[in-house]
């Protein structure tokens, strides 16, 4: 049986490429952006009133400041943020979401920029998605009932891509079955996936994914990225190069996502449960050079294809809260810790868990967290969520929203150019 429910989609569309004024404008208002936001997380702003007082004098439109007003308490607050990195979008709060459509237009859609002061603003084209233009039509639709949240405008080398937050009814959301067997999967760096049937409230013949390969492929990007950077390749080449480690990356999201399914099929009225990721960078504060390496991987790519193909094998899917997973016993639910990477171990002297491997434990943990009438583990602060070796950890943090089955996207989409044959 199904119903009728809500759900969050981040829409994605490239700016066409911009006059050179259009261009200056926009890459100013974006470091103006990042002045402001860095400038009232280093005075500690933890209230809107305080990073009010803080963005004012900056050169911003409205749309922006109010989104810092909302944005960096949470950075204090809810990611306990210790350093930003510095490539941070600039956000929009929804009053910025006007777009004209035309469709006699070679791009139908165009989006007015906010810019400060009166009759600046300006008008820009976008290329959009193809796989995400009937949403797109939905936004635009004054009779329907989808609802657009913030956008994000991000720079990736020489191209801008829009992110628009929006809230559309969904149809085909299957219920719970009467006695499901939950079944959590932790997405994460080292340990790709991990899954966990619970069988009578017990950890049952878990999925382990190694993400080597892929922590390979990245790392092997990045470095050849960087190479053909610094000789000032062609634009074609580094663009070919990568799509063609895209390429590789999405063989792997695709096997992973099936190979989770198939584990998942094997138990009773399965129910798959995944965490609500809505941090994106902020709340990943390892370091620089961490951040780096986990903001590369697709995450909610890779949540999204899990979900794409349960939906196919009739399989519900809900997502919970990913607070403290991976440091609370799964068994007596106490707070404990991490001293390595994979290892978890309780504090509770009366609980016979005394070692578990982290993934694990945080995939039992993701599973408990749904019962058919909603969440069923409360969750507090619990300090932080590390490993106390001091390696990051490992479970994904970024935006959860449903996947785009073909190729999957590292950066913003636009037309790619042939790719390499594989080596």
């Amino acid at each position: 049986m199904s119903t009728t429910q809500t759900a969050n989609k981040t829409l994605e569309a490239t700016l066409a490429p911009p006059t050179r004024c259009k261009e200056q404008r926009l890459q100013q208002t974006l470091s103006e952006y990042r002045d402001a936001l860095n400038d009232a997380f280093e005075q500690h702003c933890t209230t809107m009133s305080a990073t009010n007082d803080v963005v004012t004098p900056y050169n911003l439109p409205y749309q922006a400041k109010d989104a810092l007003k909302s944005y960096v308490p949470k950075l204090h607050k809810t990611y306990n943020a210790n350093e930003l990195d510095d490539e941070h979008p600039l956000r929009f709060v929804n009053r910025a979401g006007k777009f004209d459509h035309d469709s006699s237009r070679e791009y139908e859609i165009c989006w007015e920029v906010p810019q400060p002061g009166r009759g600046t603003n300006f008008w820009i084209p976008l290329r959009l998605n193809p796989d995400q233009e009937e949403l797109w039509d939905e936004m635009l639709d004054d009779e329907s009932s989808t609802k657009v949240g913030e956008l994000r405008l991000q720079k990736h080398r020489k191209t801008w891509t829009l992110h628009v937050t929006v809230e559309y009814e969904i149809g085909d959301t299957f219920e719970l079955p009467e006695n499901p067997t939950r079944v959590g999967f932790d997405i994460g760096e080292s340990m790709l996936v991990t899954g966990c049937a619970l069988h009578h409230d017990t950890p049952t013949n878990p999925l382990l994914i190694n993400g080597k390969e892929a922590k390979r492929i990245r790392k092997e990007m990045f470095t050849t990225l960087k190479r053909l950077q610094k000789r000032d390749a062609s634009e074609w080449r580094v663009e070919e190069r990568f799509s063609y480690y895209q390429n590789r990356l999405t063989d792997i999201i695709e096997k992973a996502s099936r190979e989770s399914v198939e584990y998942a099929r094997q138990f009773e009225n399965p129910v798959i449960v995944m965490e609500d990721l809505a941090s994106i960078r902020e709340s990943l504060d390892y370091g620089k050079y961490m951040n780096r390496r986990l903001h590369s991987w697709a995450f909610a790519r890779l949540q999204g294809r899990i979900e794409d193909k349960a939906k196919d094998a009739g399989i519900p899917v809900r997502y919970v809260h990913p607070q403290y997973t991976s440091k609370t016993c799964h068994s007596c639910k106490h707070v404990g810790y991490r001293p390595r990477q994979a290892e978890f171990k309780c504090k509770n002297s009366e609980c016979h868990v005394s070692t578990f491997q982290a993934d694990i434990n945080a995939s039992a943990n993701i599973a408990r967290r749904v019962d058919p009438r909603g969440e069923s583990l409360p969750w507090k602060q619990a300090g932080d969520d590390s490993p106390q070796d001091g390696s990051g950890c490992d479970t994904a943090t970024t935006q959860c929203e449903q996947s785009v089955p073909a190729q999957m996207k590292l950066t913003p989409f636009q037309e790619l150019k042939p790719t390499a044959s594989d080596e």
